[in-house]
């Protein structure tokens, strides 16, 4: 960069710079290079500024390896000791001790691997003194800074746990990992420094009611508890001992209000954080009984303040200055009903507010509006009850006691006269009997127009046409669109946490909404829905009858797929369908009849499935073949040819003796089958030698001595060949 450019134009470099090593961290060390003799004492405010923060950022940025880091701290240190001035900006001062916090533990641990460096190690020595002596005198944005250097420098001066994560790096620097006869660092001196470190950052809880301090200082204290044990007990005395309610002494202002309260909720969030940490601490109670009283102590302070002074009894020559309040009980006049016409809402009405009025009181539940009524009545005042009860009589006695309203004649209803005394009814000539005739004939020729009008609106009969035939494929359809839209509803549930205890076969299927419930119902349509229905399938065409279209073979597909998109999850579906399938097939042959064996059909489809996937620490395939409900020869010798792959050899000679030891039916099957593998893997010999051993003696000694035999004989009539 010249020398020659403005700051502006610098600056502006410099941004591309960092957006530089903001893409890729590899240019980190050239570009802190070249920045360092820009940012030196002499350069101007701006720059030093941005200098300050761009080194804070570079060694706190976890993309940066430590390693990394821990080189640019060797030709970094002189910069960082060279703007650390009491006279110099508040901003440089914080980014520079933010860079030095982030680079005190690598330095010591440099200076643990090279202990011949003591010039680097002195350098951060004099940074360290420094930054102790601005503590005192400084601005608190730049003591907050300083906080965190020294939480940093006790992290690096005490011994840390075995069992802590540690994570990037950084908290890996401790005092356990000095040697005892280190030429440059005495654990006991940095022990000590620590804990004189860990007791000023502790005074700021004592003797400052800056609430950014104490605040800052609070959140420095919980990494401290958790990694070193230590420091925990003076921490936890501090903050038990720590009282908020510093600043109550003095007139309270809206500004120390704010920091009372944020000073009690930092508190007590740090102090609910430790005692979740460690539930069983015998101290917890202690802590929470701490936060209670803390809490109540606070909000009692500051209503306090808030209050009017209270009323002071005061006597002028014996009597009371004051006039006693008279409490009287209030009874609100009953407004009479205005003109009519009246509702009988109106009527029982005793509110005046259009709102109340027009409040539907239907949506109320109604043991809601019981309840309301009851707690009402029991503590309504008698004399407004009354007056009420009154002034609704009243009201009824009035409406009855009103004179009929007046026609108008303008609107009266067809038919009525004002005089109903003069009212006499007209007499009309009789038809004859030609006049019914032609009115019963409906054709007469003098209303053409009337008789087409009543033609077009005449009501013509409708009915609904008759639905399409529902043929087999079209209930197939609809059928297997149902299942689709089962199976994905299903893929939407989630498992259950906690299985409960299932009731087997005679489980209700649609007891819940759970996965387990649907899945049930599906496996049921697929193994029960058609028990029955259909015609019996003659042996020998079992094959045929599995191959044609039907709503449980497509049941059946579905849920193949569904347990082959992630058979470890759902293997326990897989389990529930075998077991459907086979209390079917038993059902089925106790009817009578050839069925088809679908249990054996599928669960060999399954296990043809799976297996190819497994690797070597799978247990679905042992859980698989302990829970489901009947193991035949057929399937035991799908995991007799998982052998010919050497990696997962050992998962089946586990699973079958998982199956020896605890299925005691199928124990014999299950050693046939690893008396198989012995005799046609040879890699797999070593370890069915050992199960055989032990299950079945002396099958692995005739073995061997047939074999030897075979081949002494083969060898004898070889020799007698050549002879």
């Amino acid at each position: 960069m010249s020398s020659n450019l403005s700051v502006p134009d610098q600056i502006r470099q410099l941004d591309d710079a960092r957006k530089l090593v903001l893409g890729d961290v590899k240019y980190y060390q050239s570009v802190v290079r070249g920045l360092l003799p820009i940012i030196g004492p002499n350069a101007s405010i701006e720059l030093r500024r941005w200098g300050a923060e761009f080194l804070a950022e570079a060694f706190s940025t976890p993309a940066l390896p430590n390693g990394e880091k821990e080189t640019m701290q060797l030709y970094v240190l002189a910069t960082v000791e060279s703007l650390l001035n009491e006279r110099e900006d508040p901003q440089v001062l914080r980014s520079i001790i933010q860079t030095a916090a982030s680079i005190y533990p690598l330095a010591m641990r440099w200076i643990i691997n090279n202990g011949y460096d003591t010039v680097t190690w002195d350098k951060m020595l004099s940074i360290k003194q420094t930054i102790l002596r601005l503590w005192e005198n400084a601005v608190p944005s730049v003591k907050i800074s300083c906080i965190k250097f020294a939480q940093r420098v006790v992290l690096a001066q005490t011994v840390s746990i075995g069992s802590e994560y540690r994570q990037a790096g950084t908290l890996d620097v401790s005092l356990d990992k000095v040697p005892p006869n280190h030429q440059s660092l005495d654990p006991r001196n940095l022990e000590a420094e620590a804990s004189g470190l860990l007791d000023r950052m502790l005074g700021v809880l004592q003797d400052s009611t800056d609430a950014l301090l104490v605040d800052a200082t609070l959140n420095c204290l919980s990494i401290l508890v958790r990694t070193r044990p230590a420091t925990s007990s003076r921490i936890l005395n501090a903050l038990l001992n720590f009282n908020p309610l510093q600043l109550a002494n003095s007139p309270l202002t809206p500004r120390s209000r704010v920091m009372i309260k944020s000073m009690e909720k930092t508190a007590r969030l740090l102090l609910i954080h430790l005692a979740k940490r460690d539930p069983h601490n015998p101290i917890v109670p202690r802590i929470h009984q701490h936060i209670e009283r803390t809490m109540r102590t606070v909000m009692e302070v500051l209503d306090d303040s808030g209050r009017k002074r209270p009323l002071e009894a005061q006597q002028h020559d014996g009597f009371d200055a004051k006039r006693q309040k008279v409490v009287e009980s209030y009874v609100p006049r009953i407004p009479p009903l205005g003109p009519g016409p009246h509702s009988l809402a109106d009527i029982f009405t005793l509110v005046g507010h259009t709102g109340l009025k027009s409040f539907d009181l239907s949506r109320v539940p109604a043991a809601m509006i019981s309840k309301i009524t009851v707690t009402a009545l029991s503590r309504i005042d008698a004399q407004l009850l009354s007056k009420a009860v009154d002034g609704v009589r009243e009201r009824l006695t009035a409406v009855a006691n009103a004179p009929a309203p007046e026609l108008n004649p303008n609107t009266a209803p067809l038919g009525v006269e004002d005089d109903d005394d003069d009212y006499e009814p007209d007499f009309y000539q009789a038809e004859d009997a030609e006049q019914l005739l032609n009115k019963l004939d409906g054709s007469s020729p003098a209303l053409p127009e009337l008789t087409a009008l009543d033609t077009t609106l005449a009501l013509t009969s409708f009915s609904l046409p008759q639905p399409p035939q529902l043929t087999a494929e079209m209930a197939l359809t609809a059928g297997n669109g149902t299942v689709a839209k089962v199976v994905e509803m299903m893929k939407s549930l989630e498992e259950p946490a906690a299985k409960k205890n299932k009731a087997g076969f005679v489980r209700l299927a649609a007891s819940s909404g759970s996965r387990d419930a649907w899945m049930t119902i599906l496996t049921r349509l697929a193994t029960r829905s058609t028990i029955g229905l259909g015609e019996t399938v003659v042996k020998g065409e079992e094959d045929e009858a599995s191959q044609q279209p039907s709503l449980s073979n497509n049941i059946r597909e579905v849920l193949y797929n569904y347990i082959m998109e992630d058979f470890r999850r759902h293997i326990d579906v897989a389990v529930s369908w075998l077991c459907e399938e086979w209390y079917n097939d038993k059902i089925q042959a106790r009817m009578g009849g050839d069925y088809p064996n679908n249990y054996e059909k599928i669960a060999l489809r399954l296990i043809n499935g799976f297996l190819p996937y497994l690797h070597p620490q799978d247990k679905v395939l042992t859980r698989f073949l302990s829970e489901i409900p009947e193991l035949q020869r057929g399937m035991l010798s799908r995991v007799k040819d998982m052998c010919r792959d050497p990696s997962v050899t050992q998962l089946a000679l586990t699973s079958l003796l998982y199956l020896a030891i605890m299925r005691p039916p199928v124990k014999e099957m299950a050693l046939d089958t690893v008396q198989d593998i012995w005799s046609e893997f040879e890699d797999a010999r070593p370890m069915a030698s050992k199960y055989l051993s032990k299950y079945r003696p002396g099958f692995v000694e005739a073995a061997e001595a047939r074999a030897n035999g075979d081949a002494s004989s083969l060898a004898t009539s070889g020799t007698a060949i050549m002879t």
